[in-house]
């Protein structure tokens, strides 16, 4: 058989097994949406099915937040047909939501998850910036329980017992905030900040918090992940 017909086999066969996969991206503090309209784009592409949810990040807490984003990217991915996997791809926030969402509740259909900059460690900037006019009505409730201190929800939750792979960032373009997180950091966490016990692979890009879930190498890293729960494929730059 000729080479270029296994190719268009294999790759129809790709196709035909992602259509029963939906990803669900959440945003981070502050953002919508539009935010991971790139990456959704390039999921899309994929194959896959999206479910790119909008949710009130400066409004409530985590707990409810966990419930109203992560409710409602389950309810649009299992109203779609034949959808049997759903997986999530997340950035900042987006992670703690999820993992706030499976410390209390069972998703039977989850497969991969992929965090980009999440402060799964906490963030150092909320404790030295939460005294600063203006941060409270910036980031809402749910920012100022993302710190290091004994309202740390981050903190509270367990390792992971789900397939993840974490992005993070090493550059950043906000100096105020870059001066009081350990370097390296994205601008927003540290490295080191991003990490959390029992994920499955972890690597280190250079990008910002803010732009990173838009830029090439993060979208083939996760691309990667979640076709083979690894990031080692990924070569580009």
């Amino acid at each position: 058989m000729p080479r270029v017909v296994v190719f268009m086999l294999l790759m129809a066969a790709s196709s035909a097994s992602l259509a029963s996969e939906c990803v669900v991206l959440l945003h981070g503090l502050a953002r919508t949406s539009s935010s991971l309209k790139k990456m959704q784009e390039a999921l899309q592409d994929d194959g896959y099915h999206t479910a790119n949810i909008d949710y009130p990040s400066r409004k409530y807490k985590i707990e409810v937040l966990a419930r109203i984003a992560v409710g409602k990217g389950l309810a649009a991915c299992r109203a779609i047909e034949d959808v049997r996997t759903i997986h999530f791809v997340t950035h900042s926030l987006g992670g703690i939501l999820v993992r706030q969402y499976l410390s209390t509740e069972t998703i039977d259909e989850l497969g991969r998850v992929v965090m980009l900059g999440p402060p799964n460690q906490g963030s150092e900037a909320v404790d030295d910036l939460n005294g600063v006019p203006g941060f409270d009505w910036i980031n809402g409730p749910a920012g100022q329980q993302l710190g290091k201190g004994e309202d740390s929800i981050p903190l509270q939750l367990g390792p992971a017992d789900f397939e993840l792979g974490v992005i993070a960032g090493n550059r950043s373009i906000d100096p105020i905030t870059s001066a009081v997180l350990d370097n390296p950091d994205d601008g927003r966490v540290s490295v080191d900040d991003t990490r959390l016990e029992g994920m499955d692979d972890f690597v280190v890009v250079a990008h910002s918090h803010a732009f990173m879930m838009r830029m090439h190498k993060p979208i083939e890293l996760t691309k990667a992940f979640l076709h083979t729960g690894s990031f080692e494929s990924v070569t580009v730059q």
